[in-house]
């Protein structure tokens, strides 16, 4: 069996842990501690990315991912957990919760709420991005030493960038750079798009909550939440005042209250 990259901690009901394009499990490091005071929790590296292998069988995407991630927490006895997703991690949240195989999702700047042009930002923004991390990435490394430097490379993603460790933005960097699956998954984003007359699924019957940073600017906050309640009116909205795109280090005791709400 392929060895998935994962972290597990605490005890107690499940949380999973989902990250987005281009990142890794260790996105979500500065509220695992939090979580895991209450709950036993599961971080993964999705395939292709962070340090888990591409798989043949998998198609990259939110629904690609939320296929494999059933089989995935079904073999490794994971049952009914709370899945918390960013970005990419959220529509695979989102997706798990519509099939009933989540007992609760809380999705942050989830993707599937632009429109066309908002699409194309997304996947132009984060393929720059990588771009630059893949051709400058010792320069970039070194540049992130400096405060003024994580604010000049970070600014896109957070919203104090200056609060971003350096090595785990250095590590955010060469896990950008070294996605085996980037493309194919940015690519279905275009067969992501949620509507009002969407199939809810289980959604209704469960507690969700999408959240997103007021400062984001992948996901742009305003139109794209506003979307979002338009489609899932019975969820909780919940904005994160100067917040970005990747919240959990801007404020990493709101993020894990937005989650432990959701569960409780």
């Amino acid at each position: 069996m392929t060895q998935i990259s994962q972290l597990r901690r605490g005890s107690g009901s499940p949380i999973v842990l989902v990250h987005g394009l281009g990142s890794r499990r260790q996105v979500f490091d500065p509220i695992v501690d939090r979580l895991a005071a209450q709950h036993e929790v599961i971080a993964i590296d999705l395939p292709g990315f962070g340090d888990s292998p591409a798989l043949d069988t998998v198609r990259p995407g939110p629904r690609g991912y939320a296929a494999w991630l059933t089989q995935w927490l079904a073999d490794n006895d994971i049952r009914h957990p709370h899945v918390a997703g960013s970005s990419m991690g959220g529509g695979i949240a989102l997706e798990l919760g519509r099939a009933g195989v989540a007992s609760g999702v809380s999705a942050f700047s989830p993707v599937g709420f632009y429109g066309r042009v908002g699409r194309r930002w997304t996947q132009t923004m984060l393929t720059g991005m990588r771009g630059a991390a893949r051709v400058a990435g010792p320069a970039l490394g070194r540049l992130v030493e400096h405060p003024a430097g994580r604010v000049a490379l970070l600014s896109s993603m957070f919203g104090h960038p200056v609060q971003v460790d350096p090595d785990a933005a250095r590590a955010d960097l060469a896990g950008l750079a070294g996605a085996t699956s980037f493309e194919a998954a940015r690519d279905d984003f275009g067969n992501y798009v949620l509507d009002p007359g969407d199939d809810r699924g289980m959604l209704g019957e469960i507690p969700v909550t999408i959240a997103w940073g007021t400062r984001d600017i992948v996901l742009i906050h305003r139109p794209q939440s506003a979307r979002a309640r338009a489609v899932l009116p019975f969820a909780r909205h919940v904005d994160l005042p100067g917040c970005g795109h990747l919240p959990f280090s801007d404020d990493p005791d709101a993020c894990a209250r937005i989650v432990l709400e959701g569960i409780s």
